[in-house]
């Protein structure tokens, strides 16, 4: 690990103005992804922005037709919010399956965002369900924010203040995951709201998280899982490593979605 300087602010006001004053700063949060790339001296960065003193960018609330989470809100704290159980099931239901506890307990739902593992849980649930990332300085629509494996619309220095989930009519989340990472081999978040059935599906392709339009317009024009099943599910772009070909994900999506209309159903 190289040397660094370490600094906790603690409003969001003195964590962005930290960032700004360095250029190779770097914030932490739950320091889930950055410290093991930090220990290979896979990431340099000059200083780490602590953001745990930071509150204001803590907890859960329900208003009007959405649920605000704020950025560092821990996994575990969305899987036993009672708000968010009530709200949006498969939102609690997806944070009980990240990792293990030890992850649970130190992983926040900011950092998961900002660092976009191709393979994480988080990205299927907000491109899903259309969330908002809601950062120090603007709003950005989940169908902005995705660009590619670990690359997102935030500027070097933006913070993500909380994100915005709105309320589905029905949603659910399957996953097959990785056993020793406990990371989804493949997984597919799936959510009817009102102007139509979305669905998101993560750990499967070389560009990162992605929604299936042919799923998609099968499940609004029959959300069953029967339609999910009738649907080719061409494996190009797909991940080919030693936990399955590109084939084998092409059924995991079908597979995985069909599951998840059935649950959500």
């Amino acid at each position: 690990m190289y040397a660094f300087e370490y600094k906790k602010p603690a409003s969001l006001g003195e964590a962005v103005a930290a960032l700004k004053a360095d250029d190779g700063a770097k914030a932490l949060a739950g320091g889930q992804s950055l410290t093991p790339t930090m220990k290979q001296r896979l990431a340099m960065p000059s200083a780490l922005i602590d953001l745990k003193g930071v509150d204001e960018l803590r907890g859960v609330s329900v208003g009007g037709d959405a649920v605000a989470i704020g950025a560092l809100t821990l996994h575990q704290e969305v899987a036993d919010s009672a708000d968010v159980r009530n709200a949006i099931p498969a939102l609690a239901a997806l944070a009980g399956q990240i990792g293990d506890p030890q992850v649970r307990n130190r992983g926040t739902l900011g950092g998961s965002l900002a660092n976009n593992d191709p393979s994480a849980c988080y990205p299927a649930a907000v491109l899903a369900l259309g969330a908002v990332v809601v950062t120090d300085r603007r709003e950005i629509a989940a169908d902005d924010f995705f660009q590619g494996i670990y690359t997102t619309a935030l500027e070097e220095d933006e913070l993500i203040k909380a994100v915005r989930f709105p309320i589905p009519e029905k949603a659910a989340y399957e996953k097959f995951a990785q056993p020793a990472s406990r990371f989804a081999l493949t997984g597919a978040f799936v959510a009817k709201t009102a102007g139509g059935v979305r669905v998101a599906i993560t750990g499967a392709s070389e560009d990162g998280v992605f929604r299936h339009e042919g799923l998609e317009q099968a499940l609004t024009a029959e959300f069953s899982e029967a339609a999910a099943k009738g649907v080719e599910v061409s494996d190009q772009g797909l991940i080919s490593d030693l936990h399955g070909t590109p084939a084998y994900r092409a059924n995991l999506i079908k597979v995985l979605t069909a599951r998840a209309a059935t649950k959500a159903g």
